[in-house]
């Protein structure tokens, strides 16, 4: 127990959220309780965890819930822990809840995204299929999220976006996806902020600026891909450039390149639907 990495838990308490300033102390070693000099309360070392209140070993707690992560079927922790099903369902929802206010307290926070990867994965499970869709940052490897459904349809990829949009500021954006279209539409629609005049009714929403959509597009013959096509939706290859010059995109984009100046000028005149990355 180390009373200057932890910090006061009570919402009434005048040092809450202060660490290593001398008014955490050690209450009861044997319960692991700790004691606030501010406040006068104790509180335990599991509190505001998944742990707190458990009777079982942390230990224990953890290994379930990490074979349950990894797809160990839920009748063998049954058998192997001796523990019943409504339990380890408890477990699993406490786990749950404990990571989902982890990820919103470290990953959803506004950050320079730079280049995000978003992209699905079609899941084999118990009773059926569902799709995954995930969305990574390219320059760091940090997942943003992930939402699951039954179906891969535009709610899916909507729930998706949102939590890209909670982990990004208002800096210059490339989000790269596959060739489905619901990407498209639900970036242009979350990414915008509501303009207030004071007037009755709806406000006006802004597009954020510098968002660039890119896609790349494989197709398949005799499921093997046979052709791979990367283009720009929203956005201009200059900018695209400019925003992510030396990074490399894992879904298929390489360095991107700088084209002659005529050659630039023509494709910037182009539609943004027929505008192609120079590889």
């Amino acid at each position: 127990m180390d009373p200057t990495t932890v910090f006061c838990p009570n919402l009434a308490c005048p040092a809450r959220g202060q660490i290593g300033q001398g008014n955490i102390g050690i209450h009861s070693q044997k319960e692991k309780r700790y004691i606030c000099t501010a406040c006068r309360k104790t509180f335990t070392t599991t509190n505001g965890t998944a742990l707190y209140r458990l009777r079982t070993a942390a230990d224990t707690v953890s290994l379930v819930v990490t074979l349950l992560a990894h797809g160990c079927p839920l009748q063998a922790i049954v058998v192997a822990f001796r523990v019943d099903e409504r339990t380890v369902a408890a477990w699993v929802r406490r786990a749950g809840v404990q990571g989902q206010a982890v990820q919103e307290c470290l990953v959803e926070q506004p950050r320079d995204l730079g280049q995000v990867q978003a992209d699905e994965i079609r899941v084999k499970k118990q009773g059926g299929i569902v799709w995954m869709a995930l969305a990574m940052m390219v320059k760091t490897r940090l997942w943003l999220g992930g939402e699951v459904s039954e179906q891969r349809d535009m709610p899916l990829i909507r729930r998706l976006i949102e939590r890209v949009r909670r982990c990004a500021a208002h800096r210059p954006l490339l989000v790269c996806t596959d060739g489905l279209v619901s990407y498209i539409r639900a970036i242009r629609e979350t990414f915008r902020d509501p303009v207030h005049t004071g007037k009755d009714g709806r406000p006006r929403l802004r597009p954020w600026r510098h968002v660039l959509i890119a896609q790349v597009v494989k197709r398949y013959e005799r499921r093997r891909v046979v052709e791979t096509a990367r283009r720009i939706i929203d956005g201009t290859p200059a900018r695209g450039i400019h925003l992510r010059r030396d990074t490399i995109c894992h879904n298929g984009f390489r360095h991107l390149k700088p084209w002659p100046s005529s050659e630039g000028a023509a494709l910037l005149e182009r539609r943004p639907s027929d505008v192609k990355i120079a590889i």
